[in-house]
């Protein structure tokens, strides 16, 4: 034990032990661009997703802001938290908002977190999880049902206020393909520069808004030892043993600049005049009686699809229509645009809830003359995705769901957020997308849906056919007994 103790802290030691490099240094080349334009780089596979993460925590100077629905004490949550301690000891100012309904952890791990005198934690919209007992939570939706509804869906991750990630993943191991069993396609985007500043605003304004409360506020009992004067020793020791954290990744994530320089040489990084970040504001339609209202993003994806001109190509992993979204998509067939909507099948999807509000509604939306594909739990491309050091460990493949919200219209302007087509993201969720007006992102972008949207990765859907047999009769059933949910809601 105390040979692998001290091989774990000598391999810790080394990837730590770089001081020469920070980020404004790695930015320096590329500063007078990023004073008027953008840099837009998508992050399309979960490993490099979460080393890019990991690499910027580590070469932050001054501040980290980052906001999630789920932010996960996993094997990817904890080794976060490690590389945001650190970063913290350093000195940096970590800011963190996480919604309520969703954390997953205990209320000991959070308030050791918390207590750095550099780390500061608010819960969005408190009352429904956190520190509340069965009894507490039932109150909150009986006396209160749409305010317990209205959750915060964001995901930003912002680094000295100039660089960004956005997008679809959340903080957990099945959004950087490292669970075992399940795991999700999915898609970030990086924005270097000006976007930024627009990013950081919008995050400013949900850390002052009243529904964001700090912690430790609202906990009446709090347990004892947050406060020890090693109270995170466990955590770099987890986050050291390359059993946790394979050292693969971490090889990576110390050739990151490389990487970078490589990115920025080679035309992958494009720079544009104006990228377009667009969030909902804290509190989406707090003065609406019922479940309706719409928001800032939702007007914006309207927008988008009113004026598309030759084809839209959409990613949702949730695909639940009104009667507003079905005349959408059919006012736009009727006038030439060729619509492709890739969804998750029964037999891939991770909320059979969704699914149920999908499957009511599958050939009332056929029926507007919108192409349907059904991402399948055994793609083809999910070996091509998928960690390759999991490969390498597992003798079997884990189910991959789509979890990607992305959206290509006239194969010119790309959407990448947080948005997914249903009525939770319309009208309760606040949530952020970013509009890129660039062929060449849009062109790669286009090209991994293309590559989905093949047989060996996806059904198509028609009135004829459709994929629910491809699971057990007790998952259908299930499945059809959630009718009873109201849509609105799912």
């Amino acid at each position: 034990m105390a040979q692998e103790s001290i091989q774990e802290t000598d391999f810790c030691s080394n990837i730590h032990s770089n001081d020469t490099t920070t980020l404004s240094k790695e930015l320096e080349d590329i500063a007078e661009q990023m004073a008027t334009k953008t840099g837009v780089y998508v992050l399309e596979d979960g490993s490099g997703s979460m080393v890019a993460r990991a690499w910027l925590s580590e070469h932050a100077e001054k501040t980290i802001d980052i906001q999630y629905f789920i932010f996960s004490m996993d094997n990817i949550g904890l080794i976060a938290c490690d590389y945001l301690v650190r970063a913290a000891d350093r000195g940096v100012n970590i800011r963190i908002i996480v919604d309520d309904i969703m954390v997953d952890a205990d209320i000991q791990d959070i308030l050791t977190f918390a207590s750095h005198k550099n780390i500061t934690v608010k819960i969005y919209n408190p009352g429904v999880n956190l520190g509340k007992n069965i009894f507490g939570k039932i109150q909150k939706f009986t006396t209160n049902f749409r305010s317990a509804n209205q959750r915060m869906h964001n995901k930003t991750f912002i680094v000295d206020g100039q660089v960004v990630i956005t997008g679809g993943r959340n903080i957990a191991d099945e959004y950087f393909d490292y669970d075992h069993e399940y795991n999700f396609r999915d898609r970030d985007v990086l924005l270097l520069g000006k976007a930024s500043t627009t990013v950081s605003a919008s995050f400013d304004q949900f850390w002052t808004s009243p529904l964001s409360q700090d912690v430790s506020s609202f906990i009446k009992d709090v347990p004892e030892n947050t406060t020890s004067q090693n109270q995170f020793d466990k955590l770099h020791e987890y986050a050291c043993n390359p059993d946790n954290f394979w050292p693969q990744i971490r090889e990576r994530i110390t050739t990151l600049p490389t990487t970078f320089n490589s990115i920025k040489t080679s035309g992958g990084l494009v720079w544009l005049d104006d990228v377009q970040f667009i969030s909902d504001n804290p509190g989406k339609n707090d003065d609406n009686s019922g479940l309706s209202g719409g928001g800032i993003s939702t007007d914006a994806l309207i927008h988008l699809i009113k004026n598309a001109k030759s084809s839209l190509d959409i990613q949702t992993p949730y695909l639940i229509t009104s009667s507003l979204s079905q005349n959408l998509f059919k006012d736009a067939v009727d006038r030439g645009v060729k619509i492709r909507i890739m969804t998750n099948s029964l037999a891939s999807t991770d909320n059979i809830e969704a699914f149920s509000g999908y499957q009511r509604d599958r050939k009332t939306l056929l029926n507007t003359g919108v192409r349907i594909f059904e991402f399948r739990p055994d793609a083809a491309a999910r070996i091509k995705i998928m960690t390759g050091e999991l490969q390498e460990k597992l003798n079997y493949k884990p189910i991959f769901g789509l979890h990607a919200k992305s959206m290509v219209i006239d194969g010119e302007i790309t959407v990448i957020g947080t948005f997914n087509l249903d009525p939770r993201s319309a009208n309760l969720n606040t949530e952020c997308i970013v509009i890129i007006n660039s062929q060449k992102i849009s062109s790669g972008v286009l090209e991994g849906m293309e590559e989905e949207f093949l047989p060996e990765n996806s059904w198509e859907t028609t009135l004829e056919f459709n994929p629910d047999s491809e699971v057990n009769n007790f998952k259908r059933l299930n499945t059809w007994t959630r009718r009873i949910i109201p849509k609105e809601i799912l």
